[in-house]
């Protein structure tokens, strides 16, 4: 299993170390009081918070309805369980052939280096995913590899998770020495939150790695709203793009985060500042736990409208929906 060593001593990994994990500790920090929110026990113990403590000095102080606090708060309307929604929204034990790989898509398949983020997003599709049954072993890493070299329709890694750059350079490393050995490999896609919740995540040594093979490397970031992006974000950014890497981004639409066509186009407009482009708009992934931050598709139609008549097509991201069996994401507009 790749994991992060103990005795690796960096400033992002000392970081990873400090997380909050105490919803009281977030709100002495944003100076609100216990009663403005509606707190729950019964969710942060199920799905726990973990949120960097460079993320959270973004929040807005003393207002509960900050955009980037509601995305990480344990609260009472995820002990909700509503019709609709599942445990396994996606249906990917299906696709789930071994431990640590996910199978969906032709010509793509997505490892799963670690378990661990860096950030508990409240909406996460995979917050009930069974990681304890997907932690690999180095003998089933080889499998795996071998389940590539096998397979010679494949020609993306997709590196997902859990977050993948939540692993060190090290162990990075290793896994891109041994993808970069299979020939038909030839790009490396990267989903990760951490270029925007954990800036300093993003060190020369990474920056080197992307510059260090011949495959192509894509990374899709993972923000919901401007705010996030603040002026590290921005630099990380700015060195993943320097060493030759592509840069998109993915949000999801969330009720009273970025359901307005002004947040959604201050998005865009700033992700282009970064040297990002918007890629992916998602309808919400119905989990259990997270119906308070459903938007209807017709909602999400509307705001596609009102953002293509503000925005140029290049900075308009494709409103999407993932379905369990389909062979690529839905249009939705």
């Amino acid at each position: 299993m790749l994991s992060i060593p103990l005795n690796e001593q960096r400033p992002w990994q000392d970081s990873l170390a400090d997380l909050i994990t105490d919803p009281y500790e977030l709100l002495e920090l944003l100076e609100l009081d216990a009663q403005q929110v509606q707190l729950s026990s019964a969710a942060l113990r199920e799905f726990p918070l973990r949120l960097p403590r460079v993320f959270a000095a973004r929040m807005q102080k003393g207002n509960p309805h900050d955009p980037l606090l509601l995305q990480v708060l344990p609260q009472n309307d995820e002990e909700t369980q509503s019709s609709g929604f599942s445990f396994d929204p996606l249906q990917e034990k299906s696709a789930n052939p071994a431990p640590g790989i996910l199978h969906k898509y032709s010509g793509r398949v997505l490892l799963m280096p670690t378990s661990s983020c860096a950030v508990h997003c409240r909406y996460c599709f995979r917050r009930h995913f069974p990681y304890a049954e997907n932690r690999p072993d180095k003998q089933q890493w080889q499998e795996n590899l071998q389940y590539i070299r096998d397979d010679t329709s494949i020609r993306e890694i997709i590196l997902s998770g859990g977050d993948p750059l939540a692993i060190s350079d090290k162990h990075l490393e290793w896994l891109l020495e041994h993808l970069n050995g299979i020939s038909h490999v030839e790009r490396i896609r990267i989903h990760s939150r951490m270029p925007v919740v954990l800036p300093q995540r993003i060190s020369a040594r990474f920056c080197d790695l992307l510059q260090q093979y011949s495959m192509k490397f894509v990374i899709v970031i993972h923000s919901n709203h401007a705010q996030e992006l603040d002026l590290e974000v921005r630099d990380a950014c700015r060195r993943m793009k320097t060493a030759g890497a592509e840069l998109l981004n993915q949000s999801v639409l969330l009720r009273n985060i970025n359901d307005q066509v002004d947040a959604l186009a201050e998005l865009s407009e700033t992700l282009f500042e970064c040297g990002v482009l918007p890629y992916y708009l998602h309808l919400l992934d119905r989990v259990q736990g997270s119906a308070h931050f459903d938007v209807s598709e017709e909602r999400g139609r509307q705001l596609m409208d009102e953002l293509r008549q503000r925005l140029p097509g290049y900075l308009l991201p494709r409103l999407v929906r993932e379905e369990p069996g389909e062979s690529s994401k839905t249009l939705v507009f």
